[in-house]
């Protein structure tokens, strides 16, 4: 399994990205993480992001194959729901419709959320789950990151895979995110760029410095 490290020495994320998404395990915030083609490395980023969590949290991976609760607490109790992806593909691990609308009602009862769906960024992301599988604005809204990944070249046998975007989602209205760009890829240059503060992430666990120290150490591969 690779690692948020492993991610910054091949250049598929910056140190502020890594640093963003660490934090934001270690705070249990919730994630969503799009692309459009497969094989993005959309799992891959999730699950990198998610070994930050605190030690002892609970991962609850949810499937069809767990019965009707899907494999949610009925007691609560916290941690990780862990949805392999949004979609209608028809696999036990992939959700939809009244399937996902549980999940994210779920969320009030203190569970995080940590999923992934084909999307061209925030707003197709929101569209699909608002529009297409029918969860309301304040739940969708439990959503705190979006993590928009990049597949250069042919989709079966990328060149590359790169973390374009980093989004923080403050708020949900008519189905749309309120979203500010933390993070960037600019494609000409081939540079990452940190474009604003959270404002959510950070305020539970602390400042990114501590992450940004341990992942500023790295040196490309």
């Amino acid at each position: 399994m690779l690692t948020l490290a492993d991610l910054v020495r091949n250049r598929t994320m910056s140190t502020g990205m890594a640093a963003t998404l660490a934090l934001a395990a270690e705070e249990r915030r919730s994630m969503l993480f799009v692309a459009i083609p497969r094989l993005a490395g959309k799992s891959t980023v999730m699950q990198a992001a998610l070994q930050y969590a605190p030690p002892g949290t609970p991962m609850h991976r949810l499937s069809r194959g767990a019965g009707p609760g899907l494999g949610i607490p009925a007691a609560g109790g916290g941690g990780y729901l862990v949805v392999a992806e949004v979609s209608p593909a028809g696999f036990e691990e992939y959700l939809w419709g009244a399937e996902v609308r549980r999940v994210f009602a779920a969320l009030g009862s203190g569970f995080s959320l940590a999923t992934a769906l084909h999307a061209g960024g925030a707003d197709q992301a929101f569209e699909v789950l608002t529009a297409q599988n029918g969860v309301p604005d304040d739940q969708a809204a439990r959503v705190d990151l979006v993590t928009y990944i990049r597949s250069v070249g042919p989709w079966h046998r990328p060149s590359r895979r790169v973390v374009s975007q980093i989004l923080e989602i403050n708020g949900v209205v008519d189905g749309l995110p309120e979203a500010r760009l933390l993070h960037r890829w600019s494609e000409p240059d081939d540079h990452f760029v940190d474009v604003e503060p959270p404002l959510r992430v950070g305020t539970r666990a602390g400042t990114l410095e501590r992450y940004r120290a341990e992942f500023d150490t790295l040196e490309p591969r």
